[in-house]
């Protein structure tokens, strides 16, 4: 299974899982709204760029709350995900409890029609995904 590396800061790494036909996101440290904004901004870019449906969203080593983001991501970001080809999204919590209510916040305001499932575990994440 290959992973070709899309982009990479100190806060974000996308992937593209030749094998499993998704981008996998990990998300690194210290978040805030620049940062989400940035990142989900290239995330949205390589979806539409290797028109892929799934994305693997990991938030495992997210470190702070980044609410502020939540209601951009939801009403904005997600619809332009869905209108670029996402129809599955495997969320990855941080154990993080901020980052976790800045999460399930984003998806209070998401009505996108992406199927998004929210997980404590990565490996079972990526179970659900490669079924979908």
């Amino acid at each position: 299974m290959g992973q070709q590396v899309l982009y990479e800061t100190p806060q974000i790494s996308i992937r593209y899982d030749d094998y499993a036909e998704w981008l996998h996101v990990e998300w690194i440290g210290d978040q805030d709204y620049e940062s989400v904004v940035s990142g989900a901004t290239k995330m949205l870019e390589y979806l539409e760029q290797q028109g892929c449906r799934k994305v693997l969203n990991d938030n495992t080593l997210v470190t702070s709350m980044w609410a502020d983001a939540a209601e951009w991501g939801g009403k904005e970001w997600f619809p332009a995900m869905r209108a670029a080809g996402c129809e599955y999204f495997a969320w990855v919590y941080s154990s993080n409890v901020y980052s976790r209510l800045s999460t399930d916040l984003t998806i209070q305001y998401t009505a996108a029609g992406i199927v998004i499932l929210t997980f404590d575990d990565i490996n079972i994440a990526r179970l659900w995904l490669q079924q979908m």
